[in-house]
């Protein structure tokens, strides 16, 4: 099934690399895939993409500005440029903006390529589609996603490389999974999330302590939202005699970092609730997958479910460590400096088993090395 693996937070920066820069970062992102295919295999080099603090190195020894937004477009372009489904046996779909719509329609190309089954195909496809969902709804930190990627290799293994981007803090978030280990979409389906910002509240459905939100949210739909109506009352003062669900539940105000949601849901909005209790979808994951349940809806039943039956769900922030691997004091987060030395090991080995001239192997290796210190 799935696993995500982990989060990295990027300031936003603007522009794009030089042609030339780009041209490089190519051919020894090509190189670097060819060796790890090579000595391990697609499903290893997968599992390395999906990896934040493997990916981010790979990403300083391509040559690119390694605290950037731009880290993760530009690798995962240069990436789907460098690597040829016929050759390496991955396929990279999607990309930055209007390209990340074409991914489901580049995953249903690679049926032919790879003799994937339709159902198969689906499957890919929903896995896209799914994890973009949660990314962007059930996980409310602040961040739109605007890239999505795609990794798929032959044997129908994938993994996703996403970013979201928050118009506050001017920050980009990036969002990794990994087809692996997990039962499901939308219980921890992460191995590690990694990010130097911590949000003060994220509504986060994904987490364990939102069980029962989550299962209280579907039975509400379940039991016709029409009864829900009376928790949406327009907001007015408090002389009134009449509240809604500011007042009764301060502490669920969002905070200030967050696009400011009203608690009132537009008649179009519940008929996406009332579509949803004419389907009875069976699992919370299924209803969330509907069309038009979004952030806003989401929220509210959470809200509901913590209001009226105290089924609370969580508002912590689901990050475990830093993306720059952390200080000397462990701030702030603690460093698994073993886990992170493997990662530039593994990363170092490709490099000097690359089929590359000397001069770029010399000069990728230095890069890397000039990253080790930095972190050292």
């Amino acid at each position: 099934m799935s696993s995500r693996s982990g989060v990295a937070n990027l300031p936003l920066h603007g522009g794009r690399a030089p042609r030339w820069l780009f041209q490089r970062m190519v051919k020894l992102a090509g190189a670097v895939t060819d060796s790890i295919i090579y000595e391990y295999g697609p499903h290893e080099f997968l599992s390395r993409i999906s990896d934040p603090h493997w990916f981010q190195a790979f990403s300083c020894v391509l040559g690119f500005d390694w605290h950037s937004s731009g880290t993760t477009t530009t690798t995962c372009g240069a990436l789907k440029t460098a690597i040829k489904p016929e050759e390496q046996g991955i396929l990279v779909a999607g990309g930055k903006g209007r390209a990340s719509r074409r991914t489901p329609q580049e995953i249903q190309d690679a049926g032919e390529t790879f003799s994937l089954s339709t159902a198969k195909l689906e499957d890919l496809v929903y896995s896209s589609k799914i994890s973009a969902k949660i990314d962007n709804s059930c996980i409310q930190d602040g961040y739109q996603l605007y890239h999505h990627v795609f990794f798929l290799t032959e044997k129908g293994d994938w993994a996703v490389v996403q970013q979201g981007m928050n118009e506050s803090t001017k920050y980009a978030r990036r969002y990794h999974w990994l087809s692996d280990s997990v039962k499901n979409f939308i219980n921890e389906p992460h191995n590690g999330i990694c990010c130097d910002l911590k949000e003060d509240k994220t509504l986060n459905m994904t987490s364990d302590m939102s069980f029962d939100s989550r299962q209280t949210s579907l039975d509400l739909i379940l039991d016709n939202p029409e009864h829900l109506k009376k928790y949406f009352q327009k907001k007015i003062d408090v002389g009134s005699g009449q509240a809604n669900l500011d007042i009764f539940c301060p502490e669920l105000s969002l905070p200030r970092h967050h696009p400011v949601l009203d608690t009132d849901l537009s008649p179009r909005e519940f008929e996406v609730l009332q579509n949803a209790w004419e389907l009875q979808p069976e699992s919370y994951e299924e209803l969330i997958s509907l069309n038009g349940m979004g952030p806003k809806k989401i929220r509210a039943l959470a809200l509901i479910s913590d209001l009226v039956y105290g089924d609370k769900p969580s508002w912590d922030d689901p990050v475990k460590y830093s993306f720059t691997h952390g200080g000397k004091d462990g701030f702030p987060y603690p460093v698994d400096r073993e886990v992170y030395d493997h990662s530039i090991q593994t990363l170092q080995d490709a490099l000097e088993q690359a089929r590359l001239e000397k001069k770029d192997r010399y000069q990728a290796i230095k890069r890397l090395n000039n990253l080790i210190s930095v972190d050292n």
